[in-house]
C-alpha cells in the first residue's frame, strides 16, 4: 500500500497503520458517517478497540468527529481527505488480492479445489507445536494469552476469526449464483460431510 501511494503523507501515516485500524477505516469509509457501537457490531471489532483506534485515527488527522444537531453526546466519524486516500488504496489492496486469488483459483477443476480446502482445513487445525491436532479446549490458557495483540489485548484468535469471516463474507459476495452454488456445494463436502469408512 506504501508503495502505491503518489503522496508521501500518506506513505508516513501507512507506517503507523495496524491491520485492525486499517479496517476501522474500512468501515467508517463504507459507512460514514457512523457511531462507534455500528461499527463495533457490523465488523465485530470490541468497542474499547473502536475507542482507542478512532481517538488516534483522528490525532492523525484521518478522521474527523461530526455531532448531530439534536444530540451532543452522539459521536459520528467521517474520513478526512487523507483517510479516503487509505480507504481507496486499502479497497485496492483487497481487490487485486481478490482478483490474484480468483485468477489462481480458475486454473484447478472443483475436485482440485476440495482437496485444497480439505488440506488447508488439516493445515488450520494441526498444532506445530504439539505433536496431536488441537482442538480449541484443550489449548492451554497461557498459550493463549502469549497470542494477544499488543494493541487491542484481545485474543488473537478471535480478531483473525473475525476478520477472516469477513473477508470469507465479502469474497461470497461477489460470487454470481453459479458460482455461489459451487463454492456452498464444496463448503458443504469439505467441512460438513461425514464420510463413512
Amino acid at each position: 500500500m506504501i508503495q502505491n501511494s503518489p503522496n508521501p503523507v500518506i506513505a508516513e501515516l501507512m507506517k503507523e497503520m495496524t491491520v485492525l485500524s486499517l479496517h476501522v477505516l474500512d468501515a467508517i469509509g463504507k459507512l460514514e458517517p457512523v457511531n462507534g457501537n455500528t461499527i463495533s457490531k457490523q465488523f465485530g471489532i470490541p468497542k474499547g478497540s473502536v475507542s482507542k483506534i478512532t481517538r488516534k485515527l483522528i490525532a492523525r488527522q484521518i478522521i474527523l468527529i461530526e455531532h448531530l444537531p439534536d444530540n451532543k453526546k452522539e459521536i459520528l466519524f467521517r474520513t478526512t481527505s487523507l483517510g479516503r486516500e487509505i480507504y481507496h488504496l486499502h479497497a485496492a489492496l483487497h481487490n487485486q488480492i481478490d482478483s490474484n486469488v480468483n485468477g489462481f483459483l480458475q486454473q484447478y477443476k472443483e475436485d482440485d479445489l476440495r482437496l485444497i480446502v480439505s488440506s488447508l482445513g488439516e493445515i488450520v487445525h494441526s498444532s506445530w507445536v504439539y505433536p496431536s491436532t488441537i482442538d480449541e479446549s484443550s489449548v492451554p490458557s497461557q498459550k493463549e494469552s502469549l497470542c494477544e495483540d499488543i494493541e487491542t489485548n484481545i485474543p488473537l484468535r478471535s480478531l483473525v476469526v473475525n476478520e477472516e469471516m469477513n473477508e470469507i463474507m465479502e469474497m461470497l459476495g461477489k460470487l454470481d449464483s453459479r458460482n455461489l452454488k459451487r463454492a456452498k456445494t464444496i463448503l458443504n463436502d469439505v467441512f460438513f460431510t461425514v464420510y463413512e469408512d
